[in-house]
Parts: structure tokens; C-alpha cells; sequence
């Protein structure tokens, strides 16, 4: 049986990535979401200064893995490697500094993580079709 270097199986190497995007980005928002639950954390984010300015970077850092799940359909081979690699690097430099030590935030950025270290695998691996 012979598999190329671009797909695994049957599924080209494209939908894994923008598939492994969708699924990081579902742990970030639930780590989110529970992450509110916590006692205090919604006050200590309101408390934060200058609001506005922390609410834009934060949006501008969110959004990296929401555009990785369109542009890793839709990038050229080269380009396309390089971009999930550069996005997850600094997609989980966000999650490992932006993060809390709750147990439940530990837990999705573990798996944050290591599914992003896949995605970087898989990009650096990633090799262009033979036609």
C-alpha cells in the first residue's frame, strides 16, 4: 500500500489541518467558557486597564486559529506550511502565557498544546504532491 507524503489515507493533508484547527479552536472556547465559572474571573477581567486595548489584542490573538481553519484549505502548499507552523507557535505561546493554573485551564491547554504540536508535525513533514 502506498500513501503519499500529502494525505493521510484517503484524506488530504489540508482537511487535517483546517480539522485540527476546528478542534483547538472548540478546547480554546470551552477553556473559555468554564474558565468564567470560576469565582472572581469575570471581576478580575473587567478590572483589567486599559480594557479596550487588552480586548484587541486578545481579539487579534483569537482569531489566528479561527483564520488557520479557512487558510489551511486554502493557502499553496509552501505557504500554507509555514503559516501553521508560524500560527501555532505563536498560538501556543498565548495559551501557555495567557492562561490561569486552574485545573480545568490546565487541562484544555494540554490538549491545546499537543494537538498544535501535531499540527506543526504534520506541516513540517508535509510534503508537496507528486503529480
Amino acid at each position: 500500500m502506498s500513501t503519499s507524503r500529502n494525505c493521510i489515507g484517503n484524506v488530504d493533508m489540508k482537511v487535517i489541518l483546517s480539522t485540527l484547527w476546528i478542534f483547538v479552536m472548540f478546547n480554546m472556547v470551552f477553556a473559555d467558557i468554564i474558565g468564567f465559572l470560576n469565582p472572581g474571573a469575570l471581576e478580575e477581567m473587567m478590572a483589567l486597564e486599559p480594557m479596550p486595548m487588552f480586548l484587541l489584542v486578545f481579539s487579534v490573538l483569537v482569531e489566528i486559529p479561527i483564520a488557520m481553519i479557512v487558510l489551511s484549505r486554502i493557502l499553496q502548499f509552501r505557504i500554507n506550511r509555514w503559516v501553521n507552523i508560524v500560527a501555532c507557535a505563536i498560538t501556543i505561546l498565548w495559551v501557555i502565557g495567557g492562561g490561569n493554573t486552574s485545573g480545568s485551564y490546565l487541562f484544555f491547554a494540554t490538549i491545546e498544546v499537543a494537538c498544535m504540536l501535531l499540527i506543526i508535525w504534520f506541516a513540517w513533514t508535509w510534503k508537496e504532491k507528486e503529480e
